[in-house]
């Protein structure tokens, strides 16, 4: 069974041959390997006779037997089994169509946080540049001695909000420089409402199927979705023994449906298809997932047991065997081993369409940038173009009649009253 045992030409490769290799070399043995006769792990029948791997080492067959044999009361009573060297547990394995559900905030999916931060700076830096630049072109606000300025700060946050709705706010800017900016912030919009409008249709696409199962309970608690697991398993015997009643149900479900499998490939297969849920060892699901993408094993583990290396029932050699693998176990060996033959071949996640992440919109982000840098820099242009006017007009400095300019553009609403009282004491 990969990745524990698998051939490999004539030689025998996978992550029970490394480990047998390991402990071979810590506890200085020779050994020859072969194949379970039967191609089974071992389960007794109603005689009380074991077949496949238990059974060899029961009748003096094999003094050793390494794969993931989980550890159970039952192997215990007839065999010797060393310290597990793997922990598993009983899962569930389904299409990820199925096991993902709909939240109330699905709508933001679409764009990670980080991208949604930046669209709320692009916004608000936005409508600080055209309410500066409305104040400072003298192309838009000409009088600002008896003129009230169109664009308040209040106006161009409505403003650019409307542009991002594609809704639209009047008025528009008059001035070139007020223009360079709006027509940046719209190109903005119009990119990053296609990017959005299309993750978001992807990820409803994958997610055609609606029914949600995240763990045991609410696969009990429907009947769209046949499950089964690996007929006369372990895992069938943690349902059937069990006293819960949600694990009481699946067993009676799966009786009643005959839903078993003959093997892992079939449960997987099944799984695949879709309206399937394959319980079964986590370990093994987990190898299932690293291997077919679409495939997802639930969060939930129940029943959880150990892997370990079964051996004649009193033989002196189980001691030194769970010493070796506790050992290997400490110096990270097991981890290691682990990582090696349970790789994901899965280069990216293509069951479901991923959100946008920041730097699919960053040269989005860099053009307006680029537009919000030029309005400015029009909007001094144009200011520093009529002082210069009005400077050889009254035969003042430029810096003076620009500083004085400055002074009145950028000074709040009441900065009109004065001239209002000025204009009232005259009549």
């Amino acid at each position: 069974q990969e990745p524990y045992t698998m051939a490999k030409g004539t030689q025998l490769e996978g992550f029970c041959m490394d480990l047998l290799s390991e402990v071979a070399k810590k506890l200085g043995f020779k050994y020859r390997v072969h194949l379970v006769k039967d191609s089974s792990y071992g389960r007794q029948d109603e005689s009380g006779n074991w077949n496949g791997m238990i059974g060899e080492v029961v009748r003096g067959e094999a003094d050793l037997a390494i794969a993931p044999l989980t550890l159970t009361a039952a192997r215990e009573k007839v065999v010797g089994m060393t310290k597990p060297f793997m922990q598993t547990g009983v899962s569930i394995l389904l299409r990820k169509d199925i096991s993902e559900g709909t939240g109330f905030f699905d709508f933001l999916t679409p764009f990670t946080a980080e991208t949604w931060v930046g669209i709320l700076i692009a916004y608000l830096g936005t409508a600080a540049c055209i309410f500066v630049v409305t104040r400072l072109s003298p192309c838009e606000w000409s009088q600002p001695q008896s003129e009230e300025n169109r664009f308040s700060f209040l106006h161009s946050l409505w403003y650019t909000a409307g542009a991002l709705t594609l809704q639209g706010a009047g008025p528009h800017p008059k001035a070139v420089s007020g223009r360079i900016i709006c027509c940046t912030w719209w190109l903005f919009t119009i990119v990053l409402l296609a990017s959005y409008f299309s993750s978001l249709s992807s990820s409803k696409t994958s997610d055609s199927t609606q029914l949600t199962v995240k763990g045991f309970d609410d696969l009990a608690n429907q009947d769209v979705i046949q499950y089964g697991c690996l007929a006369g398993s372990s895992t069938l015997a943690f349902f059937k023994n069990s006293n819960n009643p949600v694990y009481r149900r699946i067993y009676e479900h799966m009786e009643r449906t005959k839903s078993f499998v003959s093997s892992m490939d079939e449960g997987v297969r099944r799984a695949k298809e879709g309206n399937f849920a394959f319980i079964g060892e986590s370990v093994s699901l987990d190898l299932a997932v690293a291997r077919h993408c679409e495939l997802v094993r639930a969060h939930e583990v129940v029943g959880m047991r150990g892997y370990s290396i079964a051996a004649a029932l009193g033989s002196p050699i189980i001691k030194n065997l769970s010493v070796a693998i506790l050992q290997l176990s400490e110096a990270g060996e097991l981890a290691y081993l682990r990582s090696k033959w349970w790789a994901s071949s899965c280069i990216a996640d293509k069951a479901k369409s991923s959100a946008a992440q920041p730097h699919s919109l960053k040269g989005m982000f860099l053009v307006l940038s680029l537009g919000l840098g030029l309005g400015a820099l029009l909007a001094v242009l144009e200011l520093t173009s009529k002082s210069r006017k009005r400077a050889a007009e009254q035969k003042k400095s430029c810096c003076t009649v620009l500083t004085e300019e400055l002074s009145l553009r950028l000074r709040t609403s009441d900065a009109n009253k004065p001239q209002e009282n000025v204009d009232k004491d005259k009549e």
